[in-house]
């Protein structure tokens, strides 16, 4: 295992040939990597090594990349996940991203994004919201210095992404955002089409979040968050 400053990336992916390449171009740009080759070594890798980050393919032998993140979430560990999906496989990908996948790329895609997409989840995993949220005697507490929500006093595991979402929303009670400034302004992704993404999010965080939760959809424009604490 090689150590630098920007940390371990663990790569999850069974065919040889794209594993050497994410693992070249991660590399160069000093990240440690480890490669598996199946879904249960990769999982107990994550476990024993603690990576910054972890690119799953989603068709993997032994224990494949849905089970992967299920059992990842389960143990409380929010390590962020970059998904790798054939392009037949939307439904897979929307379930890991509903598991609490931080982000996913449909192969064929070029090692150049495949390294951008991991800095931007690395920069949301550790980058505070816009705006410092206080609810007083709301329902929804959300603090940005530990990067905690909390629902009635009690705790909300949320990934990076999923408070990103939430804070960017509330920094900015009552705008209304359209799918594409959020991609923009949340994920780091402008004019990116795929805009099915946020509803995906959008949908987990409510979820997760009950009755308390402060989305509310605007038809045909996007998304807007009251104050909780008003």
């Amino acid at each position: 295992m090689t150590t630098t400053s920007k940390g371990l990336v663990l790569v999850v992916e069974d065919e040889r040939a794209i594993a050497d390449v994410q693992r070249l171009y991660l590399a160069r740009e000093g990240f440690g990597v480890h490669v598996e080759s199946d879904g249960t070594a990769g999982l107990a890798a994550a476990r024993r090594m603690h990576p910054v980050a972890i690119v799953l393919d989603i068709g993997l032998p032994g224990l494949d990349g849905i089970a992967f993140c299920r059992a990842l979430r389960d143990a409380g560990d929010w390590t962020p996940v970059l998904l790798v999906t054939a392009r037949g496989e939307e439904a897979d990908r929307i379930l890991g991203l509903e598991l609490g996948a931080d982000d996913y790329l449909t192969k064929p895609f070029s090692p150049r994004e495949l390294v951008a997409r991991v800095k931007t989840v690395l920069r949301r995993a550790t980058a505070g919201p816009p705006t410092v949220l206080a609810t007083g005697g709301g329902r929804l507490t959300v603090d940005p210095d530990s990067r905690t929500v909390r629902r009635d006093g009690e705790p909300v595991e949320l990934t990076a992404t999923e408070f990103n979402l939430i804070a960017h929303l509330l920094g900015r009670p009552g705008r209304v955002f359209t799918r594409e400034q959020l991609l923009a302004q949340v994920w780091g992704y402008p004019g990116y089409r795929d805009t099915r993404m946020v509803d995906v999010f959008v949908s987990q965080l409510r979820a997760k979040l009950g009755d308390a939760s402060p989305i509310r959809t605007v038809r045909g424009v996007g998304y807007s968050a009251t104050d909780p604490g008003a």
